[in-house]
């Protein structure tokens, strides 16, 4: 992730019309975050992609939630085993399959993590192999028309191509959807403290009928891991790095922010050390487990075990069940288990 924020004096003079923003700003977040727990310290920064002047502002970027086929279908899969494709296609098939998400006709936009530019090998990046096998399942249950985006920290181009997403795309039948200026449209979260007239890369949204977010397994320096709802980090434009001083509470109204229609979470090889970023083979551990699940929540409560931590350990987990997003506690989504074995020969 970017450098840390600035510090206070760095906003401007004394009386200056930004450091004026930032106390009116501050104040209005820190008497919400007494009784939510957080300081919330966001502001416009003029660094970054920004809104397209003259646009509405949103409440949000949308519901793509979807019920499950019955009552008893599980709504959360974990899944065992080494080679990705195999392991999603089991764990879709176990909740109802692709057929239960996507209808013929759907406009589907794939959220990946495509941070920095780093081959797949440093599992930094959502994994491309897992990319084209999701993209190929949306294509093949009708959908019309599938779209990949993120707002890495480094050159978008760059990202995309060295990460082997971008070909992933392309050989799989998906559209890469380049972060633009164009696509950066305000938002203001209802009662949020944080995400209050912040530019969104609400854009790629635009005609979308389904969600499906693809994230990695990583230790992250300052929000501890990021699973699925740091992932949403992505959509944010601006300066963003301002929300590290309430990280937890900026990831739980992302999990606001937008409702999945499925999150993957690729715990194949997770990132133990040095996230979210790594750099070194040393940062790896094999830890054979895909979670698949209609929960972000749930299914961040899940992976974090990967990482030797509990969901104790993500008060922003604990914030998002409060507002809504879901539950840590699985076992109401009817979870199962299942071990994939590697292919022979």
């Amino acid at each position: 992730m970017p450098p840390g924020a600035p510090a206070p004096r760095d906003i401007g003079a004394p009386d200056s019309p930004s450091r004026r923003q930032f106390l009116r700003r501050l104040a209005v977040a820190s008497a919400l975050a007494a009784t939510a727990g957080g300081l919330g310290l966001a502001l416009r920064d003029p660094h970054g992609p920004q809104a397209v002047p003259g646009g509405r502002v949103l409440t949000g970027l949308g519901d793509f939630s979807v019920a499950p086929k019955t009552p008893t279908t599980p709504r959360l899969a974990t899944v065992h085993g080494t080679d990705r494709r195999a392991m999603f296609n089991q764990g879709i098939n176990a909740l109802g399959g692709m057929e239960a998400f996507i209808r013929r006709g759907d406009v589907v936009l794939i959220k990946v993590n495509a941070v920095i530019a780093a081959p797949p090998l440093l599992a930094a990046t959502t994994n491309p192999e897992l990319l084209a096998a999701v993209a190929e399942a949306c294509k093949l249950a009708g959908a019309a028309k599938v779209l990949v985006t993120d707002n890495p920290i480094h050159n978008p181009d760059s990202c995309f191509a060295v990460s082997g997403l971008a070909g992933a795309a392309r050989q799989s039948g998906a559209a890469i959807l380049m972060p633009r200026q164009a696509l950066f449209s305000p938002v203001s979260l209802p009662k949020a403290a944080l995400l209050t007239d912040w530019p969104v890369l609400a854009g790629a949204f635009a005609g979308v009928t389904k969600c499906i977010i693809l994230s990695q397994v990583k230790n992250h320096q300052r929000a501890v891991a990021s699973l699925t709802l740091k992932n949403l980090y992505g959509l944010l434009g601006g300066r963003r790095n301002i929300f590290h001083q309430d990280i937890n509470g900026i990831i739980a109204e992302l999990g606001r922010l937008v409702r999945p229609s499925l999150c993957v979470l690729d715990g194949v090889v997770s990132m133990m050390t040095n996230g979210p970023t790594g750099g070194s083979l040393s940062d790896l551990k094999a830890t054979g487990t895909m979670i698949l699940s209609t929960d972000p929540v749930a299914a961040d409560a899940q992976g974090i075990g990967l990482l030797n931590l509990t969901p104790a350990d993500l008060p922003y987990l604990a914030l998002a069940q409060a507002a809504g997003v879901g539950s840590i506690d699985a076992t109401s989504l009817n979870p199962v288990t299942l071990n994939v074995e590697p292919a022979a020969g």
